[in-house]
């Protein structure tokens, strides 16, 4: 098995452009991919709302085949710097097949730096990245071919993290895809029918984004999904610091450490975070960021605990007025890092959960409200009913699936 691998590694790496390598993961089988359809769904939807129903996915009908890709992109916010990426490939095992869709997966908030694609196989239980297990199991075991970007700084990527930050998440998401499209075409002579895009929360936000950078490329979207999208992180920064609900989740505060410690890095503005976050929470705030825990116990007992979960007390004394933040260096980034003002060409769907404690009604409608006052009808809505955040997701994988295949059914 291992002088097997090494051959496969030789003629990937060998054949295929030298910024680009495909490394093999073990197999997936159906059975497997079965158990992350139900029991490992069971576990992920513990703490579900009592009044949620729990989707039903499509059992797996092949095998998959598992990729990490390294592969060559750049930083757009440090002029082009050249960084290397990270991602997962996944490729059902169909016999003859010459031509397949795919869905590119933009994952989510993770609070452990490998709960990324490109680890998401490499330990079964990584609860982390279930998600990204979860639309393995359900697209690539039923015939799609899955691609899924870690972004900048998570994974292996030897940077700080591009926590919503836009172009950075998009560039990701771009050059695996094109990496991706010129690996199945000479390695494994397998073409693309349709190009579909789902995301849930932050991969909500960078699924939006991907798809303007896909459309002002010129290349063509059949559909596109989200599930709990933040599509304007102002406007949602704005209701969990000076509009808290009851439902709002305590550990919405390392969404602060993570969005200012990205834009003090990216867009080079040394000191952001201390202006931004009170002196006493600061280092807290770091670690967070960074990452600087053992694990995940360390972080919710620990750390979180010394953070206050109020936003005002959280931030420095200015923040307490909206209109500072909207004028301050935080603020105006944050602003400009929207992803639904551009007119799309492609529909899409957003799944909002109506107990969701994460992302409030009014954001999850956000983006085709606008859209609508633009004359587009191509964005439209779907609730989720007593859908809190994780199972606002597991509903849209399901219905995102029929959908898919609907599209491709014409």
């Amino acid at each position: 098995m291992k002088l097997y691998i090494g051959l496969l590694l030789f003629v990937f790496t060998t054949s295929v452009q030298a910024d680009f390598k495909f490394t093999p993961l073990e197999l997936q089988t159906i059975s497997q991919l079965n158990k992350i359809l139900t029991k490992e769904r069971d576990i992920f939807s513990v703490g579900t709302p009592k009044n949620y129903v729990l989707p039903h996915y499509s059992p797996a009908k092949y095998d998959v085949e598992l990729f990490k890709v390294a592969y060559d992109s750049i930083i757009p916010e440090q002029g082009n710097k050249p960084t290397k990426a990270f991602g997962l490939l996944a490729i059902p095992k169909i016999r003859d097949a010459s031509a397949l869709p795919i869905v590119s997966y933009q994952h989510g908030t993770v609070f452990g730096k490998h709960e990324v694609p490109s680890y998401a196989f490499s330990d079964q239980a990584n609860p982390g990245a279930y998600e990204t297990r979860l639309m393995v199991a359900q697209f690539a075991g039923q015939g799609y071919i899955v691609i899924a970007a870690d972004y900048f700084g998570m994974g292996d990527s030897i940077e700080p993290e591009a926590y919503s930050v836009k172009a950075s998440e998009q560039q990701a998401c771009n050059d695996l895809y094109d990496a991706a499209i010129q690996f199945l075409k000479q390695e494994k002579k397998i073409s693309q029918t349709d190009l579909f895009l789902a995301g849930w929360s932050q991969g909500g936000f960078v699924t939006t984004a991907f798809l303007e950078k896909l459309e002002s490329r010129g290349i063509p979207v059949k559909a596109a999904s989200t599930a709990s999208a933040p599509s304007d992180p102002f406007a949602a920064m704005n209701g969990w610091l000076y509009h808290p609900r009851k439902i709002d989740a305590k550990w919405l505060n390392t969404l602060v450490a993570f969005s200012v410690f990205s834009y003090e890095n990216y867009f080079s503005k040394p000191g952001l975070a201390k202006a931004v976050i009170k002196p006493a929470y600061y280092d807290d705030m770091r670690k967070v960021y960074e990452r600087d825990y053992s694990n995940q116990e360390e972080l919710f007992k620990e750390i979180l605990p010394r953070v206050p979960t109020d936003f005002k007390k959280l931030l420095n004394d200015e923040y307490s007025d909206p209109s500072y933040f909207a004028g301050s260096e935080y603020g105006k980034i944050m602003a400009n890092m929207q992803t639904y003002r551009s007119v799309f060409k492609t529909p899409v769907k957003m799944y909002y959960g109506t107990l969701d404690e994460v992302i409030a009604i009014p954001i999850g409608k956000l983006a085709s409200i606008y859209q609508k006052s633009m004359g587009s009808q191509l964005i439209v809505t779907e609730q989720v009913k007593s859908g809190n955040h994780r199972g606002t997701f597991l509903t849209s994988v399901a219905r995102e699936k029929e959908w898919f295949d609907k599209l491709q059914a014409h």
